[in-house]
């Protein structure tokens, strides 16, 4: 029986991925990291509250088997770019060396498609980032997810997301060869991949949106 480790449990993905950690009889205790109690009750379930501003605690805490990484923000929502710099680049680059020190197994991070270390944008740029951190820490298992355009029940309105996500639902069909990591997926699908990821042997590190899909095919 194996102890999970989930930051962003309140996100798009991290809800789901904990109703799906809850269902799996992999594993018997789910450690969730958070800013403010979501009063989530179930007997796996230990709620951690930080304002991740103490890491010599949060390293006592981070003990387990598999971490899941599923933090994010947006530059509506976080505007100062200090702050967005630290929650986008700083916290993951963080757990994931205090996951290391602390013989964690295997961490699942969402990155982003088209995520690139190189990129002119601070979003894309950061998740390339965090992506060559990981790499270089060796993992037993490493699992990196870059998921297109999530579709699932999301608590705030994106307007020009939703409509993108039309617009590329719409295409999806057309979407072919290099364009298939580009259809919508649903957060179900990814939720589902990161505990596949966890439990398995891939020799494979990187995960575009198709790949993610395939993953649910197995």
């Amino acid at each position: 029986m194996k102890t999970a480790i989930v930051f962003g449990s309140s996100g798009l993905v991290g809800q789901q991925l904990v109703q799906q950690l809850i269902q799996n009889n992999t594993y018997q205790k789910i450690k969730l990291f958070v800013r403010k109690n979501p009063n989530l009750v179930n007997s796996k379930i230990e709620i951690i509250e930080t304002k991740f501003d103490n890491f010599d605690l949060l390293s006592s805490k981070i003990k387990g088997d598999d971490c899941f990484f599923c933090i994010g923000t947006t530059k509506k929502n976080t505007p100062d770019k200090s702050e967005y710099k630290q929650i986008e680049l700083d916290l993951p680059k963080k757990i994931a060396n205090l996951a290391k020190q602390n013989d964690i197994q295997s961490f699942i991070f969402v990155s982003s498609g088209y995520a690139n270390s190189k990129s002119s944008g601070d979003y894309l740029r950061f998740k390339g980032l965090v992506e060559e951190e990981l790499i270089s820490l060796k993992f037993n298992v490493l699992g990196i997810l870059r998921p297109s355009f999530l579709l699932g029940n999301r608590k705030e309105k994106r307007i020009g997301e939703k409509i993108g996500i039309i617009i590329f639902q719409i295409l999806s069909p057309l979407m072919m060869g290099p364009l298939k990591r580009m259809k919508p997926i649903h957060v179900k699908l990814v939720a589902n991949a990161m505990i596949n990821i966890a439990q398995s042997d891939f020799k494979q590190t990187i995960f575009e949106s198709n790949e993610i899909v395939k993953l649910n095919q197995n």
